[in-house]
């Protein structure tokens, strides 16, 4: 599995170094995962896995059917991937009302994580923690939520959603 950072551009060797403490102080809390559908008229489709350890999410992806390059991957507030095109999933998970940025900006939504990037044959994998979202309590609780890929790459700036691009595959978050 390719080991990319939060930044998208490299081995997180830092967050892995982190990770293991984190496990080792720590026993591994609450999981879910999502089953990603593509939206009509597309071929993606996965599998997203969340853990808690301690104060972070250990977030794994697996995704094919993708354009190479890189792809917008958020989580979405609404847990409703009903609509053809993805928008039943709402916009992105915001509970701390913050603007849109890189999931290492410290003022960011809570949905905004790093980019997926498909590789020539249009799969994706990414292995990363992230801050900010819990399994199962809080605010910033994931679960019911669900996790959206974007046709086109996150620009990390543009207001209120990266300029992503159209949804491809969705997905509802659901608990162990």
């Amino acid at each position: 599995m390719q080991r990319t950072s939060a930044t998208g551009f490299g081995v997180l060797t830092v967050a892995l170094a982190l990770s293991g403490c984190a496990t080792s102080t720590g026993t591994q809390g609450p999981n879910a995962s999502a089953e990603l559908e593509a939206t009509k008229g597309n071929t993606a489709r996965g599998t997203v896995s969340f853990r808690q350890t301690g104060e972070r999410v250990r977030v794994q992806a697996s995704v094919s059917g993708l354009t190479p390059g890189p792809h917008g991957f958020h989580i979405h507030d609404q847990g409703d991937c009903s609509s053809g095109d993805g928008a039943s999933a709402g916009g992105h998970f915001n509970p701390l009302a913050k603007p849109h940025a890189h999931p290492q900006a410290a003022e960011r939504h809570a949905g905004d994580l790093p980019q997926l990037t498909a590789d020539a044959a249009g799969k994706a994998t990414l292995d990363f923690e992230i801050d900010l979202l819990r399994i199962g309590t809080g605010p910033t609780n994931i679960v019911g939520r669900s996790v959206i890929v974007h046709g086109g790459p996150d620009d990390f700036k543009s207001q209120p959603a990266g300029n992503s691009g159209p949804r491809v595959a969705c997905g509802v978050i659901r608990a162990g």
